[in-house]
């Protein structure tokens, strides 16, 4: 079995439950002008394409300028709704980073600016776990590229095969996969149609990720009360 000294995670759809206020504040903000963003277009569009959804409105004939506007308008409606949201951490995920947090060195790679990542976790308790974060100014092309995840190596000091990655996204997994790491596919709400066919496995809750990730680690207690500490 494989051994590991450095976990890289994703943050939204990861260790916070943010992707669905993500994508009502897309759709909300298209819905003036006609455009009814459904969840499969988003997941299609953000989520596995990575190019988003203005292109529907310059089909339209609407201006680069109003595209800048309301992409800022997104950036402030997103900030208030993650400001109202309450439990943003993922179910049992925080058992799984403080059994974890002894034995490995971890990071975070998000392609979520540090504006949301910081409102997101304001409440959640989750930092304490991690070495670093890389939000999305820190590094250069965004997911699927493999950028953020190269520098996270770089940060742990660590071999891609000394490490796996964290995500719920195609394209986070092509950039997992486009830095060499392994990757293991967390499903949720969002993705739970695709086959992530290039993920070393695809796991249904913060318990199975744990009993994965905890096989991975030497010298971790292995013991049914350690394992139960993910449920």
């Amino acid at each position: 079995m494989k051994t590991i000294q450095g976990v890289l995670w994703d943050n939204d759809g990861v260790l916070v439950n943010t992707e669905q206020l993500f994508y009502e504040s897309n759709r909300d903000l298209l819905l003036p002008y006609g455009i009814d963003l459904t969840p499969k277009q988003f997941f299609d569009w953000f989520l596995h394409n990575n190019y988003g959804a203005w292109h529907l409105l310059l089909g339209q004939g609407h201006s680069i300028e109003l595209v800048e506007r309301l992409r800022d308008e997104r950036t402030v409606l997103l900030a208030e709704r993650l400001r109202q949201a309450r439990r943003l951490a993922m179910p049992g995920v925080k058992q799984v980073l403080a059994a974890l947090r002894p034995h490995v060195a971890m990071g975070v790679v998000t392609s979520a600016y540090e504006q949301h990542f910081r409102i997101s976790h304001a409440a959640t308790d989750l930092l304490q776990y991690f070495d670093f974060v890389l939000t999305r100014e820190m590094y250069g092309e965004s997911k699927p590229a493999p950028d953020g995840y190269q520098l996270g190596l770089q940060r742990l000091g660590l071999a891609a095969a000394d490490c796996v990655a964290v995500e719920d996204s195609p394209r986070g997994l092509r950039a997992a996969r486009a830095a060499g790491l392994e990757c293991i596919v967390v499903r949720n709400q969002m993705n739970r149609h695709h086959a992530f066919d290039d993920a070393f496995c695809v796991v249904d809750s913060s318990a199975e990720l744990g009993e994965v990730l905890a096989s991975f680690v030497p010298g971790m207690a292995r013991s049914q009360g350690q394992l139960e500490a993910f449920l």
